[in-house]
């Protein structure tokens, strides 16, 4: 095995680069792409793909996600979590639970969101945290963002403090800054608000409960003798291959086609293919994805397997044309020699 995505749980503290860095050295391959940015603070889902299912990370980013976050009222920061420095309190004995609620209703549907200036979101080519750290401003714009859900799950307001807490869980598109959620629902109250913990639930398919740890994986590697020091390779080592999920397995929202080995030598070829042509065709779930992939007709592209009979090998990934009305590569993964 080659190439395949691997489930990671990233803990707090960590870059979601620094869970590259590592997982490299203990799979012993250096092609490896996560999806799904996650800052230092958040923890949770963090699907990394290996080898040449690097090529699907765009379909990945697409994805709706999951998250569980805690934010405290009171404070502001320049980051818009705890991590940051805090540049104003306030008084939140006024604040009742009633008030709260009020102030999510808002988030649902399309809404507008500025991003924070603590981000890499690119203005005039420079990352915006790189203007926040040498104090210039710049104009930011707003940007659509899709949110599918999003609950309440416990509001904390302790008798004895001005400490009040709120843990909300939230369904929503790429793009979307929950500590920004936390800091626009605070200005709705009129107190402030930071993050003060985040965990990535679900990224489309991929779940929290199936992930897998880097000291979960680092312990399978010490028990099989694997070292941490030796050369990369290209071979996934078979101890870690029932953490790998197939290229195709993300791509739920996706339509499919199955096409004889003959046909499918053709679109590997990169042949356009009749509908006609395809032994069996389901049309991409257009609910689930309409928020992303910009409309388009997405595809599963399976040839059946020779060896396995009844069996399907992934071949790429093709879209709708509606200049040829036929089924276009949009990526190959396959090779005609396979």
């Amino acid at each position: 095995m080659k190439d395949g995505i691997i489930n990671i749980y990233k803990p707090s503290g960590m870059t979601s680069h620094d869970v590259i860095y590592k997982l490299r050295k203990i799979l012993g391959i250096k092609k490896l792409g996560h999806t799904g940015t996650l800052d230092p603070l958040a923890t949770g889902v963090l699907p990394v793909c290996i080898g040449k299912a690097t090529r699907v990370c765009e379909y990945l980013d697409g994805d709706i996600k999951k998250y569980r976050c805690t934010m405290v009222l009171g404070i502001e920061t320049d980051t818009q979590d705890v991590t940051g420095e805090i540049i104003k309190t306030y008084d939140t004995s006024s604040i009742r639970p009633d008030d709260v609620y009020k102030a999510f209703e808002g988030f649902s549907g399309w809404i507008d969101q500025k991003p924070p200036m603590y981000s890499a979101v690119r203005v005039k080519g420079r990352r915006l945290y790189e203007y926040a750290r040498a104090g210039e401003e710049v104009d930011v714009r707003t940007r659509k963002i899709f949110i599918r859900s999003l609950e309440i799950e416990a509001i904390d307001f302790a008798h004895d403090s001005n400490s009040k807490k709120v843990t909300f869980t939230v369904e929503c598109s790429k793009g979307t800054y929950i500590r920004t959620i936390c800091q626009d629902a605070g200005e709705a109250l009129g107190c402030g608000a930071s993050l003060e913990s985040l965990e990535r639930l679900a990224s489309g398919r991929f779940t929290a409960e199936e992930a897998v740890t880097l000291d979960e994986l680092r312990s399978v590697a010490e028990a099989a003798g694997l070292s941490p020091d030796r050369k990369f390779g290209e071979e996934i080592p078979s101890v870690f291959e029932k953490y790998i999920k197939g290229i195709d397995y993300p791509l739920v929202n996706f339509g499919e086609a199955v096409m004889t080995p003959e046909t499918g030598r053709r679109f590997i070829d990169g042949w356009h293919i009749a509908y006609r042509e395809c032994l069996s065709v389901t049309e991409p779930d257009y609910a689930a994805g309409e928020w992303n992939e910009g409309g388009r007709r997405l595809y599963r592209m399976y040839a059946q397997a020779q060896a396995a009979p009844g069996g399907k090998a992934f071949l790429g990934v093709a879209y709708h044309s509606d200049k040829y009305k036929k089924l276009v590569a949009d990526k190959v993964f396959a090779r005609s020699d396979d």
